[in-house]
């Protein structure tokens, strides 16, 4: 059994040349995580005498060492009926899957204005807030100044000025 976070996964085909020499296999496609596999160029070709069960043209899955050696050989049949049953019969296709990601990144997008946008709000009251502060500090201090000066108009007995001389 080939596990998913087992490095070093390939899917491959097996080529066989005659009856006399061993099998070898054609790497198509690379694993680098559970669900995201880089297909090779095609070039790559690793002996396997591992592979003489399987029929010329047959995809296997393998695990192969640091040197390239067979470590572990299946038929892809199940793990390819598999990717039918989960994608393809849902009706999953590139297209949809695009229009999918599409959606997703204007939603991403929207978010982000919407965040920007609250931000930007979020300073506007702070610095609102800020204004009322000083507001409420100068006023204070105004009646202060009136109450400071009518005490004083109380104790002089004299009528209150409540503009400032010139």
């Amino acid at each position: 059994m080939i596990y998913p976070d087992i490095p070093m996964r390939y899917l491959a085909q097996v080529l066989k040349q005659d009856s006399d020499s061993s099998p070898s296999l054609q790497l198509l496609a690379h694993q680098k995580a559970e669900h995201i596999w880089i297909t090779l160029n095609g070039d790559s070709v690793v002996l396997a005498p591992e592979a003489e069960p399987f029929n010329a043209g047959a995809l296997v899955l393998v695990r192969l060492t640091t040197t390239q050696k067979v470590k572990e050989i299946v038929d892809a049949k199940d793990w390819v009926l598999d990717l039918v049953r989960q994608f393809l019969a849902i009706g999953l296709s590139p297209e949809s899957l695009h229009q999918e990601v599409q959606r997703v990144e204007q939603w991403r997008q929207s978010l982000t204005m919407k965040s920007q946008e609250l931000g930007r709000r979020s300073l506007e009251l702070e610095a609102r807030q800020d204004q009322i502060q000083q507001l409420e500090e100068t006023l204070n201090r105004e009646k202060q100044q009136l109450e400071s000066r009518l005490a004083e108009a109380d104790a002089d007995e004299t009528p209150l000025e409540l503009e400032p001389k010139p």
